[in-house]
């Protein structure tokens, strides 16, 4: 089997785990209150394409952490980012109609229900990540929820949400957009990878700092090549409404450079990626193979 097909043989396997143990661990629609824990599983199940689960599956398989314990803390991240996408695409914040090839939550019910998933998402995502032991030692496991809690509130994804309201109709120069965005979408992407690899106990000081380098790269480059695909790509193909940052003034990568720069400036995150994990060796292969699919991905 080539190398390529091994990985995206891979892939399928942790987003049918994750899947499967969200399925698990959200509550059953037949339990009181139905509307709300129906609406919730509406949200979470049969949709995106999990790259933050496969982040921490990742740097878990380098760091030598339990596949079960994994799923949790894949788990974990994965119920924030839905409840940021809940919450975002409300009519108060991003006031979008389409989320993952579906109706948004609102849409689909309404938007109390909404708020109220997105509350249920986020309060769940603690609940699993303390429920079961998911780190070698109860020291490290109060730090990786103090570190979910930081990835997703106001010194991290909600304030990067915070600081994008604020930027609509300026033009942000690129440290402040780099700033916005590696707190709205970077604190997030690098917390799935440092939660992984600290569900693992195989890794030492200088490793974990690579990781988190390599971390806020990626975290950059993803929202580099989401700013791209939003400019290029149509709604049906994207799963979401396209051009929909250009049609609100909002600024991006593609607004501050143009497509051919931000295309290059996504290079060069991969490159640095790329370096940044060369002295982990064939062990971060998982996390490599990420870092270019989230380059290449054109959905």
């Amino acid at each position: 089997m080539s190398a390529t097909r091994e990985f995206s043989r891979w892939m399928a396997d942790i987003q049918q785990r994750t899947e499967h143990a969200l399925g698990e661990l959200l509550p059953p629609p037949i339990q009181e209150p139905r509307r709300l824990h129906e609406a919730m599983r509406y949200a979470a199940l049969g949709g995106g394409k999990r790259v933050r689960p496969l982040l921490a599956h990742a740097a878990g398989h380098l760091a030598g952490a339990d596949p079960a314990r994994l799923d949790r803390v894949a788990c974990a991240v994965e119920l924030i980012h839905v409840y940021s996408l809940v919450h975002d695409d409300m009519p108060c914040m991003d006031d979008d109609v389409l989320r993952r090839g579906k109706p948004t939550v609102h849409v689909e019910y309404d938007e109390a229900t909404a708020l109220l998933v997105g509350d249920a998402l986020q309060t769940l995502a603690f609940q699993v990540l303390a429920d079961e032991p998911v780190a070698t030692d109860a020291a490290r496991q109060l730090s990786m929820l103090a570190l979910l809690a930081g990835a997703a509130g106001s010194r991290g994804m909600a304030g990067g949400q915070a600081i994008d309201l604020a930027a609509v109709g300026r033009r942000l120069d690129r440290a402040e957009l780099e700033f916005m965005h590696i707190h709205k979408t970077g604190a997030l992407i690098r917390a799935a990878i440092l939660l992984g690899a600290q569900a693992g106990d195989g890794l030492d000081s200088a490793a974990f700092e690579r990781l988190d380098h390599f971390g806020k790269q990626v975290g950059l480059l993803f929202q580099v090549v989401d700013d791209i695909l939003d400019a290029e790509s149509d709604t049906a193909t994207l799963g979401k409404t396209a051009g929909k940052d250009a049609d609100h003034d909002k600024p991006t990568y593609v607004s501050l450079l143009g497509l051919e720069e931000a295309r290059r400036y996504a290079e060069e995150l991969l490159a640095d990626a790329r370096a940044t994990l060369a002295p982990l060796g064939e062990r971060a292969g998982l996390l490599l193979g990420l870092a270019e699919y989230i380059t290449r991905r054109s959905f």
